[in-house]
């Protein structure tokens, strides 16, 4: 049985690494999420289990390291975002645990250094950068089922005050972010508006089958995700959350017109959140 105090696995959208100094509507969310975590509606994570869309590997790996720190992972930026630091540390006992549970499907690898889409969210959700993260890399290459496998094996540390947080993009075509020539706050395309939408609606009545099958039958996929590595990291979130509950939406907006900044809680304990930031749960038969 899910303890009342289980923490909901959460999907962040982290869109451009200029989020990290232009926050938008959805760093003002992530700020507001933060504040739910030992203040708000639920406890204090003893520890973020983060898997990030721009850490791969060939199979599920932990970055294991007494003190974790911001790596710059892109060119070409302002040179602002150069002179970020999050310095947090590494969870060296969670993944201890982790890889003694579940030897046959996780690696360790003594390494540190979080990408941006683990320390953008964090810098607006910690800004102390005192809670311990454990970064957890997948493979690009896995199905949506093996990864939902993978975040099922994590879900009973959410009942040990483990924050899963996974960090992609609900759209993300960046040829058509930098060749479209879009401004920050351009109006969203319409392809980007009905892929979302399909999204939201499959979700929150947890139509799992249709979601694995998403670049089958939701609207403009392939346009959105040429490939799958910012939308996967949903899966393993998803899956920690369980088949029983649908995946609630927390937040909405899109950057550029087309990158999309939607996020998601998965769970029991999501409705506890999504009602603590304001955001009323779909009634039944209805989409968020």
């Amino acid at each position: 049985m899910t303890r009342a105090t289980a923490l909901p696995p959460l999907f962040l959208s982290h869109g451009s690494p200029m989020t990290a100094i232009q926050p938008g509507a959805a760093g003002a969310f992530m700020t507001a999420l933060g504040a739910q975590f030992g203040r708000g509606a639920l406890p204090r994570p003893r520890a973020i289990l983060a898997v990030s869309a721009h850490s791969l590997a060939r199979r599920p790996v932990l970055l294991v390291a007494p003190q974790q720190h911001a790596v710059y992972d892109f060119g070409g930026f302002d040179p602002a975002l150069y002179e970020l630091r999050y310095d947090a540390p590494g969870a060296v006992d969670l993944a201890a645990e982790l890889q003694q549970a579940l030897p046959e499907m996780l690696q360790t690898q003594a390494m540190s250094g979080l990408d941006h889409g683990i320390w953008t969210p964090l810098r607006y959700m910690v800004p102390e950068a005192d809670i311990p993260v454990l970064p957890l890399c997948f493979s690009p290459q896995a199905r949506p089922e093996e990864l939902w496998a993978l975040g099922e094996a994590l879900a009973p540390w959410t009942e040990r005050d483990v924050l899963v947080m996974a960090s992609g993009s609900i759209t993300h075509n960046l040829r058509r972010v930098f060749q479209g020539g879009a401004a920050f706050d351009a109006p969203e395309i319409s392809e980007s508006r009905a892929f979302r939408d399909w999204w939201a609606a499959q979700a929150a009545a947890g139509n799992w089958s249709a979601l694995m099958d998403y670049r089958r039958q939701a609207p403009h996929a392939v346009d959105m995700h040429p490939t799958d590595e910012h939308l996967l990291p949903w899966f393993i979130a998803a899956g920690a959350g369980g088949v029983a509950s649908g995946a609630m939406r927390l937040h909405e907006s899109v950057t550029f017109g087309c990158l999309g900044m939607d996020a998601y809680a998965f769970g029991p304990q999501a409705a506890v959140l999504a009602s603590a930031l304001g955001s009323a749960p779909p009634l039944p038969g209805q989409f968020a």
